[in-house]
């Protein structure tokens, strides 16, 4: 029979084994743990390079440019940006001659929107409609608080038919109040400049999440993205409501699902 004095020593032994065993188990498990929630991190915050969006258009697709200038080119590129058949949208500086303008060095140029758009879906009559509907053109040199020549309203035209498109929009839109001048100009489509890339895409830039959510795009894929141009518009909350209600829907499904990237709407 085992002494007294060594079967404590011996029941002190096996709880200082057990005692051990269950650090090291706690050890191991919270380095697993930190190690899957590192991975999550990742997931969310650096998200891998994706594979081209689905609904961005193949470069062989025929598309057809139309530039409207319509006051600031922030809201004016979100304006567009949701419109079915609209594939790409960028902020650029049109109508002027100074070449190669800048933000601070405007010149004679306005703030504009360049659409790049399928023809097949959306033709130019219809961006006419969104132009007309989606600011004051009876403001002079301005639009609500900017003021100044470079947020002056003009419709640019590539060819006889738009122009002849234009001017009949430009003649109903003046029907509708002859207490004010339509103070639009039409004028042929020259030369034209893109923005600097703090203009591009900025309500969707004023949205970090939406940014998250679509895989953090490096600027160059952003500017040319028709995911990043829908969701530009979703951001300024400019989409027609059930286009708005129906991205809603689809980014908390992907919530639900664990933060998955968001590829089309």
């Amino acid at each position: 029979m085992m002494p007294a004095r060594q079967a404590s020593q011996s029941e002190a032994m096996k709880k200082k084994k057990r005692s051990q065993g269950d650090l090291v188990v706690q050890i191991l498990g919270f380095a697993l743990l930190c190690s899957l929630m590192v991975d999550a991190a990742i997931a969310i915050r650096f998200p891998d390079p994706v594979s081209p969006r689905s609904n961005d258009a193949p470069s062989n697709r025929p598309l057809k440019t139309a530039v409207f200038a319509l006051g600031c080119f922030w809201r004016s590129e979100a304006v567009f940006g949701c419109l079915n058949g609209v594939v790409r949208t960028s902020a650029v500086y049109a109508g002027g001659s100074k070449p190669n303008p800048e933000f601070r060095s405007l010149g004679d140029h306005a703030e504009a929107v360049q659409i790049e758009y399928d023809p097949k879906l959306i033709n130019f009559r219809q961006l006419l409609d969104v132009f007309w509907s989606s600011h004051d053109s009876r403001q002079v040199f301005g639009q609500g608080p900017d003021v100044g020549q470079q947020y002056r309203s003009i419709i640019f035209t590539n060819g006889t038919e738009e122009a002849r498109l234009a001017s009949l929009s430009k003649e109903r839109e003046q029907t509708r109040s002859r207490s004010s001048i339509v103070t639009t100009q039409i004028q042929q489509l020259g030369a034209f400049y893109p923005a600097e890339p703090e203009h591009q895409k900025f309500e969707l830039k004023r949205n970090p999440f939406l940014l998250q959510l679509i895989g953090n795009m490096p600027e160059e894929e952003l500017e040319r993205s028709s995911l990043a141009a829908k969701l530009n518009g979703y951001a300024a909350e400019l989409c027609p409501s059930k286009t708005q209600a129906d991205i809603d829907l689809k980014i908390g499904g992907i919530l639900k699902k664990g933060w998955p990237l968001l590829r089309d709407v």
